[in-house]
């Protein structure tokens, strides 16, 4: 291909762009003649391993057919941008990912996106009709990662970016005009014989490499099951009041990973030290003043209030048996 053709070019315009706006990755990937792991997620349905995520089954057809969420899609663009804040100060009796201690990244990544977007319109000299994609849209985000060959996904189902570990949220750009998207740096296998996000998962949600039982996982227990636990999850749950960082902590990639140099997820030191007596004494006022602006929002008062009474009654229990 010609060095200086407008495709390249575009091309070039948009990945560079993407790394001046603060995203630690990017890359781009053809739709047509690329796999999809449908039969996966198929099997996790079958097994019921997505618990009450129903809409992992009713999205499945959009998921597997980019072109019902873009007609005449020609091309994703996928980024990555890293949270990975240093932590030095964390409550000693409770949890909070730490995803939900920054703005929620929905808004921030769809205002960054549209950034983007704004670029390739610009400098494109075809019409573009494109469609930003955040974490809630259909797509198969580590697929279309690894397809642009910004990361793959490790053992612990999260998407690992070279340099810069699996502290990273995902986004996409969904476009109908072709790009230069030839890449011969597709990563390498990042976790070959390392188990120890299996190994350190306490609850065995990691039931295989790569293979995740929502039904076990803390991060599902406190974020997205909506109903009054079990006597079961209450205690699988331990100490975590949203989320659950363990196969995130224990990744080498992570030891290694070059932290966030961009200013627009900044850490909410309020956040880091909260305790589960705190929670339960918010009311709905405080909770919309502490919470607005993070994840944890969406989840809502009463789910966090249930997360803080079983991270107590576990402390209470821990107590007894010491």
């Amino acid at each position: 291909m010609d060095p200086c053709s407008p495709k390249k070019t575009l091309t070039r315009t948009i990945l560079d762009h993407a790394l001046k706006l603060g995203f630690c990755a990017a890359g781009c990937s053809p739709v047509h003649g690329k796999n999809l792991p449908d039969r996966q997620l198929q099997s996790m349905i079958t097994q019921q391993r997505h618990a009450t995520m129903h809409y992992l089954e009713t999205s499945q057809q959009a998921r597997n057919n980019p072109e019902q969420l873009l007609p005449g899609i020609q091309t994703i663009v996928s980024v990555a941008l890293s949270y990975n804040h240093p932590q030095q100060h964390r409550a000693r009796t409770s949890f909070i990912s730490r995803y939900a201690t920054i703005p929620d990244y929905h808004r921030v990544m769809r205002h960054l996106l549209q950034q983007l977007l704004d670029v390739i319109t610009e400098n494109s000299p075809d019409p573009v009709n494109g469609l930003i994609c955040v974490d809630s849209t259909p797509v198969y985000e580590k697929t279309w990662a690894e397809h642009a060959g910004i990361g793959v996904t490790g053992n612990n189902t999260l998407c690992i970016i070279p340099g810069h570990g699996s502290y990273c949220f995902l986004g996409e750009i969904l476009l109908d005009i072709p790009l230069d998207c030839t890449t011969d740096r597709t990563p390498a296998d990042p976790c070959g014989e390392c188990r120890r996000c299996i190994d350190a998962c306490p609850t065995g949600a990691l039931i295989a490499p790569g293979t995740l039982d929502a039904r076990r996982c803390i991060s599902y227990l406190t974020i997205e099951h909506k109903d009054d636990f079990t006597p079961e999850e209450e205690e699988s749950i331990g100490t975590h009041l949203f989320g659950c960082d363990i196969c995130q902590d224990i990744c080498p990639h992570n030891h290694t990973a070059r932290p966030a140099t961009h200013t627009h997820l900044p850490q909410n030191d309020n956040l880091l030290n909260l305790t589960p007596e705190h929670i339960l004494q918010l009311t709905r006022s405080r909770f919309k003043t502490l919470f607005a602006d993070t994840p944890i929002y969406r989840t809502g008062l009463k789910r966090l209030k249930r997360n803080a009474q079983a991270v107590m009654n576990n402390r209470k229990i821990g107590d007894v048996l010491s």
